[in-house]
């Protein structure tokens, strides 16, 4: 097991100065849960390394600035280390440094998000009289 550790280790050390592919490295970051997820939102566009768009065979290197558009938001990221090896939660954050304008438009989308009002989706069926009642008033329509 040791060995093993070990193994890993200089592969990740020797990785650390030439650089590691993007999908694997947004798989590692956790940006992604898996690798080829990672390779198609980089095949679609919604990955750009430097200005331009990233294929998922790009190498990566400390200091490059992705942005990085998923489900959970946009990101404006800053690379800090590298790593082909995906660790905790806690881990995967110290790759990185999200910039501060990045942290600023998500907390804004937030409050938006949070801003606009929930409508229940209506069933199957068509409204009952109450219903349209009640969305009448709604819409303004006495």
């Amino acid at each position: 097991m040791q060995f093993r550790t070990l193994r890993i280790a200089a592969r990740t050390k020797m990785k650390a100065m030439t650089g590691v592919r993007m999908d694997k490295w947004l798989w590692a970051a956790r940006f992604f849960k898996t690798r080829s997820l990672a390779a198609r939102a980089c095949e679609l566009g919604r990955i750009e390394s430097n200005g331009t768009k990233a294929k998922p065979s790009r190498d990566v290197r400390v200091g490059d600035l992705l942005q990085i558009k998923n489900d959970a938001g946009e990101f404006q990221v800053q690379i800090l280390l590298l790593s082909e090896i995906r660790g905790p939660a806690a881990v995967a954050q110290t790759l990185y440094r999200e910039t501060e304008a990045s942290k600023e438009l998500r907390a804004q989308r937030a409050e938006e998000r949070k801003a606009t009002p929930y409508f229940e989706v209506l069933g199957d069926s068509k409204p009952s009289k109450r219903d349209r009642r009640a969305l009448n008033r709604l819409r303004g329509r006495l």
